[in-house]
């Protein structure tokens, strides 16, 4: 498989895969500018993510996975963290509901684009890139969003981050930093074997939690959609 080079979060890197998938998943990210660095895989990372993995996955499908993790642990150089979401953007401006897999992320922000319709764009479904500038925070999207490949190729200014929780009535309430933070750390990709990145991260997740945070207590409606927008659309 021949190298290519995608963009993303305003970054060039080369890839210089096994397989074709990557290829084939990067398309809309494609670009012919000069990298600021490569990414390459081996057997190595294949294993690696073999052991990581929670079923049984083709070498092609492992190989994306390792690639996304040596980008990553890159990127955080760059003053860009990867956040585990679904990121959607409502008139220009983004909000990122984080959770464990399985709470229903991707279920509120399809009501999301249900209620907004044409207002509503989706940023990424799974693997956001959340990137500091000095006018703020913004978020990006990725090849890599998620199992219904929803997503675009947009950077969009980061208003609030929601933590989902499950509940029968809708309720949205804004939380101090202490308080989101284990659920938050637990959502951002921590390179924990390369020191350095580490160390990078956690100061970006600390930086990454100063935005507004809420926790949002929704069911399966539009109405959640409704509470979630209104609870954070109008802060600062």
């Amino acid at each position: 498989m021949k190298s290519f080079s995608i963009k993303i979060a305003d970054t060039v890197i080369k890839i210089t895969p096994v397989y074709s998938q990557i290829f084939e998943m990067c398309r809309d990210y494609l670009t012919d500018e000069e990298p600021l660095f490569e990414v390459e895989t081996n057997e190595k990372d294949f294993e690696r993510e073999k052991a990581m993995a929670d079923g049984e996955y083709s070498l092609s499908y492992l190989e994306t996975l390792a690639v996304y993790r040596k980008i990553v642990t890159r990127l955080v150089f760059s003053d860009i963290l990867l956040v585990h979401g679904s990121a959607i953007a409502v008139d220009g401006k983004a909000y990122l509901f984080t959770a464990p897999s399985g709470t229903g992320k991707s279920t509120h922000t399809r009501m999301w684009r249900e209620y907004f319709k044409e207002r509503a764009v989706m940023v990424n479904d799974d693997k956001p890139l959340a990137r500091f500038k000095k006018d703020g925070v913004f978020i990006y999207g990725t090849p890599w969003n998620g199992k219904h490949r929803l997503g675009n190729n947009i950077c969009v200014p980061l208003k609030g981050v929601c933590i989902l929780e499950r509940a029968k009535e809708n309720s949205i309430s804004r939380i101090s930093k202490k308080e989101a933070y284990p659920t938050l750390l637990s959502q951002i990709y921590r390179p924990i074997e390369n020191g350095e990145a580490m160390i990078k991260t956690l100061q970006l997740a600390d930086k990454f939690m100063e935005l507004p945070l809420y926790r949002l207590g929704c069911n399966i409606s539009q109405d959640a959609a409704i509470t979630a927008y209104e609870g954070m659309k109008d802060q600062l």
